[in-house]
């Protein structure tokens, strides 16, 4: 990343970073006005298939999704480079999306690509410019992803969909409702203020982004203490495999993960985050890779792709999480195609759980 030596040129990173995601999430929606916001109105897009004005790619990406199966498009590893009020920018994408072949036999494919991207500051708002997309690799398995069936509540995980009809839209209303009933000073600190408005937001969501990045460390190495940490002690949780309090959520499911898989990797991207002084709400693309030994003895690797959706409160100067729900877009569990040998003989600093993983070394 270049350019970013002062706190402006930072929010102006984060500005475009919230661009790009709400790209992904108008796609994902279905939503043309979303579409076409990320982009000035004369901007231009090449994606082979379509290459012309993006006023006119917006409905027709919107049209084609809409009423189809849900689709995940994660966005990350972002590299911008600033030009004063101009800006490049290189996103590596992960699309999740089904469709049907020739024969009519329907596929799940992951298609991995990049997004070469021309970002303009008009008017003090970051906007596209130009897009293009340049495709990598891509996977395509057989059948389709059909969601769970109505369990019980305990255990219930929310379904994407598109539109009003994705419960990511309603989590966001509501968490949005919610901030607003929080005033000032309720939480032991007082807003900042409106100068300071603007800085402490671009530090804020830094703050934010650290805690769900902890979240996932916190699951994949079982750390209870860490995920503790990062919700407040009334906090709740949404996520499936455990429905209740975000302290309760810690203890569970770390002994959920030590438990039932021998592996489990979060990664996250895409992040939306909505800072109004000591309250937040945020979107944060997630892609969950766990393999496990079954009752046979058998293993199965599962890969789950979906959202969380959070609210976020400052108290007494901390950012903590105050509502995590876990949205599912899709998942598939195959028998395991992992190895350790070949190619992987030589690669054997091995992720472990708890404090004997690398990272902890590094981070003491």
């Amino acid at each position: 990343m270049s350019g970013a030596d002062t706190l402006s040129a930072i929010a102006d990173i984060q500005a475009i970073r919230q661009r790009i995601a709400q790209h992904s999430r108008g796609v994902d929606r279905a939503d043309a006005a979303l579409l076409a916001d990320c982009y000035h109105d004369d901007a231009t897009v090449d994606y082979r298939f379509y290459n012309g004005p993006a006023r006119e790619l917006a409905p027709m990406l919107a049209a084609a999704h809409k009423g189809k199966p849900v689709t995940l498009h994660q966005t990350s590893q972002t590299w911008l480079l600033l030009e004063g009020e101009t800006a490049k920018s290189e996103s590596y994408i992960v699309a999740y999306t089904q469709s049907a072949d020739p024969d009519g036999s329907m596929k799940q494919r992951l298609v991995c690509g990049r997004y070469l991207d021309r970002h303009e500051k008009r008017g003090g708002v970051w906007r596209l410019s130009h897009r293009q997309y340049v495709m990598d690799v891509n996977t395509n398995w057989p059948g389709a992803y059909t969601p769970a069936d109505l369990g019980p509540l305990g255990n219930h995980v929310p379904a994407g969909g598109q539109g009003a009809a994705d419960p990511g839209v309603a989590l966001l209303a509501s968490a949005t409702a919610r901030n607003t009933l929080i005033r000032e000073g309720d939480q032991g600190m007082s807003n900042p203020p409106a100068d300071d408005s603007a800085i402490d937001a671009v530090i804020s969501r830094q703050k934010i982004a650290d805690l769900t990045m902890a979240y996932c460390r916190g699951v994949d190495r079982a750390d209870e203490a860490l995920l503790k940490s990062i919700f407040h002690d009334d906090s709740t949780v949404v996520s499936g495999a455990f429905n209740g309090g975000g302290q309760q959520f810690s203890v569970e499911i770390c002994r959920i993960v030590k438990a039932v898989f021998n592996q489990t990797f979060h990664s996250i991207a895409n992040q939306w985050i909505e800072v109004t002084g000591n309250t937040a709400v945020g979107e944060t693309y997630v892609i969950a890779v766990s393999t496990m030994t079954n009752e046979d003895g058998t293993q199965s690797e599962m890969l789950t792709g979906g959202r969380y959706l959070d609210r976020f409160e400052r108290r007494a100067g901390t950012w903590k999480i105050s509502e995590r729900s876990f949205v599912c877009d899709w998942n598939r569990v195959d028998a395991t195609t992992h190895s350790n040998d070949g190619m992987y003989a030589s690669l054997d600093l091995l992720g472990r759980r708890g404090p004997e993983d690398p990272v902890y070394a590094l981070w003491n």
